[in-house]
């Protein structure tokens, strides 16, 4: 029998405000533990909480972006349930009406639809290893506890965890774009659950699935689900049931495993946050936040296709991150050549930058700088061989491209007086290729060419040596 899979994910993203969601306290990751609480967020009796403006307008934000239709009117509730690093026993979240609801995103020409987005705070964090008495004990930072978050439902629209996997970092992606997320799985700002089921190819209705938590990077997203088809697949070929539950990725082993049974709603006894008032957000506060959006990553592709007349699979490259949007936009509008920027930024310098695991930001090299080296190559200053090189050393000293090459002594050389007499001596070392090339093997004639490029260290125009090798050989 052939299984077909059905995937929806739940995504939980850190707003990048400076302080948490209900008080004063940082949310600045990586402090002293249990430095950044106070009776607000560690939920001490009697503390009351405020709501962070900058929090709302922040997922507001997401929600514009995400195409989602924002409520004028949600509701903060209390979610029940106790964990260690949840000391006041609640979380206060959004249930029944939520912040947005609707949009979605296309995935390789697939709209994969929202199903809500709404705020919540974040619980504080268990800590498991790293200690003497690790096998007895857990520790707990507080320091989390009341960070803002917003957690983005989709429908489950996915079909497989390639789709997955996709949509996650298609969604992180537009986050880090208009600046609500760091982006940052390994520290947590950014984590997903997966629900997961199987059902019978043309079955209209859905199988048991099983909720897969807190996946932290899109390999490993990929990696659960793929397993996770693979073992309620198993389970119902061999006559068993999909039991609905709660499990963990363990990427040691590559497998799931059991960590509880899956909660419904009614098992966390919700009810309106008696210390909150309802959430209204007007037109013009939805307005003013959408005159704050940079230009989202789709548009922006299709402008560079529009604008450069590049490629789309270049323009989708060079939208990866807003900084690398507009570091090739800055090369092509100095350069005047748009394709060789967007070449240069594509090759050598995302080469380069992932050789010195740096980003976009930490690039020595201006846009300028980059575009003078290009307009040494368009005026035939320098070969293109001789500018990689160049490069190199723009990227280390910090030079500009035009220093190097006079300094060098790397400008091209045209004349075609001493070009000829280095063409005359590759003939007369290659009499094989000047008979293959005669035969009509183009392939030797390159060989030619690239043997008086050699001969002239990289200096000699190209195309006067192409000229003259074809006048030689007529």
């Amino acid at each position: 029998m052939q299984f077909e899979p059905v995937i929806g994910l739940e995504i939980h993203a850190q707003l990048q405000t400076q302080t948490k969601i209900f008080c004063g306290c940082s949310a600045r990751f990586g402090a002293a533990p249990n430095s950044q609480v106070c009776p607000v967020c560690l939920g001490l009796p009697g503390a009351l909480p405020v709501l962070n403006r900058r929090a709302v307008d922040y997922a507001i934000k997401a929600a514009v972006a995400l195409g989602c239709d924002v409520q004028r009117e949600s509701i903060f509730a209390r979610k029940n349930y106790f964990y260690p690093d949840l000391p006041k026993g609640y979380q206060i979240s959004q249930y029944e009406r939520p912040l947005a609801l609707g949009g979605g995103l296309e995935v390789s020409t697939k709209f994969i639809r929202l199903t809500r987005i709404h705020m919540e705070e974040d619980a504080g964090k268990s800590l498991h290893e790293g200690f003497y008495d690790s096998d007895r004990r857990t520790y707990l930072d507080f320091n989390r506890s009341g960070v803002p978050l917003i957690e983005i439902v989709s429908e489950p629209d996915m079909r497989s965890a390639d789709e997955a996997s996709q949509f996650f970092s298609r969604l992180r992606s537009i986050l880090v774009w208009i600046g609500v997320n760091d982006g940052n799985m390994e520290e947590g700002s950014l984590r997903c659950d997966a629900n997961v089921s199987v059902r019978p190819a043309g079955e209209p209705r859905f199988g048991t699935k099983t909720e897969v938590k807190n996946v932290n990077s899109f390999r490993y997203l990929q990696k659960a689900i793929e397993y996770e088809i693979d073992r309620q697949i198993d389970v119902l070929e061999s006559g068993g049931r999909v039991v609905q539950e709660t499990r963990l990725w363990d990427s040691s082993t590559g497998r799931t495993t059991s960590m509880r049974s899956k909660e419904e709603a009614h098992d966390y006894r919700y009810f309106p946050e008696p210390d909150l008032p309802p959430l209204v957000i007007d037109a013009a506060r939805v307005d003013t936040v959408r005159e704050t959006m940079p230009e989202l990553p789709e548009a922006r592709r299709q402008r560079f296709v529009a604008a450069y007349a590049i490629p789309d699979y270049d323009a989708g490259v060079l939208t990866q991150s807003a900084a690398l949007a507009e570091y090739f936009e800055a090369v092509a509008r100095a350069s005047g050549n748009a394709k060789a920027a967007s070449n240069w930024v594509m090759g050598e310098l995302l080469r380069t930058m992932k050789e010195r695991d740096v980003d976009v930001a930490g690039v020595p090299l201006t846009p300028d700088a980059l575009a003078g080296l290009i307009q040494l190559v368009d005026q035939g200053t320098i070969s293109s061989s001789v500018a990689k090189d160049v490069f190199a050393k723009m990227y280390e000293s910090g030079r500009s491209a035009a220093a190097i090459v006079q300094a060098d002594g790397l400008a091209q050389t045209s004349d075609e007086g001493a070009l000829l007499a280095i063409v005359q001596d590759v003939l007369a070392q290659n009499p094989d290729a000047i008979a293959q090339v005669r035969a009509g093997r183009n392939n030797a004639f390159g060989f030619l060419v690239g043997q008086a490029m050699k001969a002239s260290r990289g200096k000699a125009n190209p195309k006067i040596i192409n000229e003259l090798l074809k006048k030689a050989l007529a």
